[in-house]
């Protein structure tokens, strides 16, 4: 995937557990060679992965009718992961605190948090039926330490 480093990567995919795999590992390398460090690429993929595993699992319901679309962009300036679904949509203010007492032990909901903890920006769009989700990890100029 060198192409990833001037220019877009973009993939469609069925909603199965390998795409999250495939979306993960694609993210991976894109930060990988845009010159992040080893926790930053692990940040990145983290946050790639859960954002496909909610367009497979919460969006199209494992729906194998229906398929999952993934970009990726090094811009120069940031990495931009776009993840969108075929599904009945999302609206992450609707979800729970993952950090609230009563959510502290449940074995879900903390994809967002963790997505939002780990990027720069996130940001969701409805695409009727869908959801489009954005993730946006800013890269220092060069030269420059983060």
């Amino acid at each position: 995937m060198s192409e990833a480093k001037a220019g877009r990567l973009s993939l469609t995919l069925k909603s199965a557990v390998e795409s999250v795999d495939e979306i993960e590992a694609v993210a991976e390398k894109l930060a990988s060679e845009a010159g992040l460090d080893e926790d930053e690429c692990f940040h990145v993929a983290v946050a790639a992965r859960e954002g496909a595993v909610n367009a497979v699992l919460h969006g199209n319901e494992f729906d194998l009718t229906k398929q999952i679309f993934a970009s990726f962009e090094n811009n120069g300036a940031a990495l931009v992961i776009i993840i969108s679904d075929q599904g009945k949509g999302l609206d992450p203010d609707t979800l729970p605190d993952p950090l609230a007492p009563e959510n502290l032990l449940r074995g879900s909901g903390r994809g967002i948090f963790l997505m939002r903890s780990f990027m720069d920006e996130v940001h969701f769009r409805q695409l009727n039926p869908g959801t489009e989700l954005t993730l946006v990890k800013h890269l220092a100029p060069a030269g420059k330490n983060s």
